[in-house]
């Protein structure tokens, strides 16, 4: 049976960031340049400092989580939002055709 998206709402299961996969040839460039470049400073670097690099990533990723989070629920609320006005706009439609 098909879960449905309100029940995985409501048990908090539904975290729609966790389904992208990105397929963007550019944007897995910049992975592996990413990867790479964080390959060859944890060669170069004293551990410790490297740890420092190491946390801040993890701030930068819960950085971009928040701000990522903040846009769906703005896109959410402006979807929303846009089909109050097209359905209210057609009943005034509906209402003027009578």
């Amino acid at each position: 049976m098909m879960k449905m998206i309100l029940e995985d709402m409501y048990y908090g299961n539904w975290r729609p960031s966790e389904q992208i996969n990105s397929t963007d040839p550019e944007s897995q460039k910049v992975n592996q340049k990413i990867s790479n470049l964080m390959e060859m400073l944890k060669s170069k670097l004293p551990a410790v400092e490297f740890e420092s690099i190491e946390v801040m990533f993890d701030l930068l990723s819960e950085s971009t989580s928040l701000h990522s989070a903040a846009a769906f629920i703005h896109g959410y609320r402006a979807g929303a939002l846009t089909m109050i006005e097209v359905f209210s706009e057609d009943k005034e439609i509906v209402d003027r055709n009578r």
